[in-house]
């Protein structure tokens, strides 16, 4: 089926009361923005749009469980989830209709909007200068993330972003950010469209080609380079008795292992798939055994797939479209 085919539409949908939701804390925050919202294929917000795109699998509980199916999750199928991705998409629809990058105090705050999007960025774990909201330190990504992540946790009810931040020099972003936007929430957007790139009706490809084009997207493409580390998990069979492969350990744990890894790197479920299949692949072919008491070959196995996930990950670009 071509997705333009689905009829798929935004009332009477969870994602509707959820964006409704979105409206009303908006509302609440006394702001008389409302940013449109359509179905495509991901969550972007286009350059100069007053509106942005969501999946459109988020508008049905079956495709729902189709992109599980061929993804390993769904991301924004979860209330508290979505949310955040809502308030992160309505932060840019919010800047573009009011131009707020190109204020000086926005530069000061989070930098140069115009800077180039890097390919991949290498976060600092221990900053204290950014705002958590989608994790994996999304915010150090580019100045627009700075921005988008801070608003977001801003907004969000019963942050209590004055108590969380207390001592960090994130706090001065949030109240920065604070100011700004007070500044013109009640005014009239100054920028007005209705433009819907990617919008579903237009899509001419099917599901299978779109979750085919979705996985080469993820495909593993670095050669192995882990053998020094797999020798630390496993043993080759002849130095130990063991009988326990350790591929098939793998494949018995590769749920558990998918989701810590994915949700300790902030990497999609399906490239952490795609390093737990090169590491099975690889322990097939040096036939290697598991020696170890479980819970220690778990750990191991845990942090070898976080470091092939984070090399397959310093080619990809950041997460979420603008």
């Amino acid at each position: 089926m071509r997705l333009c085919d689905l009829g798929l539409s935004l009332p009477g949908t969870a994602l509707q009361r959820r964006i409704d939701r979105l409206y009303g804390e908006l509302r609440r925050a006394g702001l008389v923005f409302r940013p449109y919202v359509w179905l495509s294929t991901d969550w972007f917000t286009p350059e100069g749009s007053t509106g942005f795109a969501v999946p459109f699998y988020l508008a049905h509980r079956r495709l729902v469980r189709l992109e599980h199916a061929m993804m390993f999750e769904a991301e924004g199928s979860k209330h508290a989830g979505c949310m955040k991705l809502l308030r992160h998409e309505a932060a840019h629809a919010f800047d573009n209709a009011y131009r707020l990058h190109a204020r000086g105090d926005w530069r000061r705050t989070f930098g140069n909007y115009s800077a180039p999007y890097r390919a991949a960025y290498r976060a600092n774990p221990q900053s204290r200068d950014f705002v958590q909201n989608l994790g994996m330190w999304y915010a150090q990504s580019h100045p627009a993330e700075d921005y988008a992540e801070s608003f977001a946790v801003w907004l969000a009810p019963l942050s209590r972003w004055q108590k969380a931040y207390a001592g960090w020099p994130a706090l001065q972003k949030l109240r920065a950010l604070e100011r700004m936007v007070q500044d013109v929430g009640d005014l009239p957007p100054a920028v007005s469209s209705r433009d819907r790139p990617e919008s579903l009706p237009r899509l001419k490809l099917t599901l299978r080609e779109h979750y085919k084009k979705q996985q080469a997207s993820y495909a593993m493409t670095e050669p192995w380079h882990h053998d020094r580390e797999i020798a630390l998990v496993f043993d080759p069979p002849e130095t130990t008795a063991s009988r326990v492969r350790a591929a098939a350990f793998l494949r018995s744990q590769r749920r558990n292992l998918r989701a810590k890894v994915s949700s300790l790197t902030g990497q999609h479920r399906y490239v952490v798939d795609q390093a737990l299949d090169a590491m099975r692949q690889r322990c097939k072919e040096l036939d290697l055994r598991l020696s170890r008491p479980r819970g220690e070959a778990q750990l191991g196995a845990a942090v070898l797939a976080t470091m092939v996930t984070l090399g397959l990950a310093r080619r990809r670009r950041p997460r979420f479209r603008r």
